[in-house]
């Protein structure tokens, strides 16, 4: 029996809450979760007194936000054609949700879903903002404009190969708001701490491309992968781990965040071995389950030991 799971039937309609949320690809909603935990570690490991309620729903609705701008994302690459033309996915990875080609959702559905998802943000980014400090809002604008324009014409940044770009941007934006929230005004230390991670998520965008070349190539989705072509783009992967670690392990030895936070260093293990698959077998998308499997797998768990390891670590206190 095959291990793949299976992609979504219309079938699901007859469970109109199990459809809306499994639109939402919840099982990919953890790397912003494990952001916001590196916000809060940074928080308290500055000696923030945490605030439970603030934390709580400052998690929930990054959530809600990422879920939202994941069903437009489904909603824009079927307007534009990309999922349908991708004949080589590896599902659940890449391609989409697949509601909208498979009959599940129609487009209008899709797109009256993600946005509601999205406007349901905004009360409570607002109440966060009242209750902490107005800077907040510029922070919310900033990575909800982010989601919105990573497929969304006329920027679709993914299609000019900054979909990287915005995707760490965006992930940064959530442990610098997330810290925000509990600290009441902006500081450069969730931004150090937190770029090693986001430069991960980014890795999860860029790794996921190669399996859907054929279908943006044909859709007009210059997505990075398609513009330097697989064998260059392969060393372009190893050069965003490459950074990433290399940023966490300068950080930690200017003496800037804890010694403990080295720890989350380890995870290279995980990203080499994607990065080996992918050198291997960059023009093969069937053979690179493997690799995107170890990519997730390296940035979740590289979140939850930075958060651990900031939030229960002894800083230094240059920056704190």
């Amino acid at each position: 029996m095959s291990s793949v799971p299976l992609e979504p039937t219309p079938a699901l309609r007859c469970r109109p809450l199990l459809m809306r949320v499994q639109a939402t690809r919840p099982a990919f909603l953890g790397v912003t979760l494990f952001a916001c935990l590196i916000g809060l570690a940074v928080a308290h490991g500055s000696g923030v007194a945490i605030d439970g309620l603030k934390a709580g729903l400052t998690i929930f609705f990054a959530l809600v936000a990422h879920a939202g701008i994941n069903v437009l994302n489904d909603y824009y690459d079927a307007r534009s054609g990309a999922d349908a033309a991708n004949e080589e996915r590896l599902f659940p990875f890449t391609g989409g949700s697949r509601f909208i080609q498979n009959g599940v959702l129609s487009e209008a559905e899709t797109g009256r879903l993600g946005f509601g998802l999205l406007a349901a943000v905004v009360p409570a980014g607002l109440w966060l903002a009242w209750s902490s400090a107005p800077g907040l809002v510029l922070i919310g604008l900033a990575g909800l404009f982010l989601g919105w324009a990573y497929t969304a014409p006329p920027l679709a940044l993914v299609c000019r190969g900054l979909g990287e770009l915005a995707v760490a941007a965006g992930w940064l934006i959530v442990v610098v708001g997330t810290d925000f929230v509990q600290r009441g005004g902006f500081s450069l230390v969730p931004a150090i701490a937190g770029l090693s991670y986001a430069l991960l998520v980014a890795a999860i965008l860029f790794i996921n491309e190669f399996p859907d070349r054929r279908g943006d190539e044909a859709a007009g989705k210059r997505t990075l992968v398609v513009r330097l072509g697989p064998h260059s783009a392969k060393w372009a992967y190893l050069g965003l781990i490459l950074l990433a670690y290399g940023w966490l392990v300068l950080m930690v030895g200017q003496n800037v965040l804890p010694r403990g936070a080295a720890a989350a260093a380890l995870t290279l293990i995980f990203s080499f071995r994607a990065a080996r698959y992918l050198l291997i077998h960059a023009s093969e998308p069937v053979e690179l389950a493997p690799a995107l499997k170890l990519t997730i797998v390296a940035a979740n768990l590289h979140g939850l030991v930075l958060a651990a390891t900031l939030a229960f670590g002894r800083w230094p206190g240059a920056l704190s």
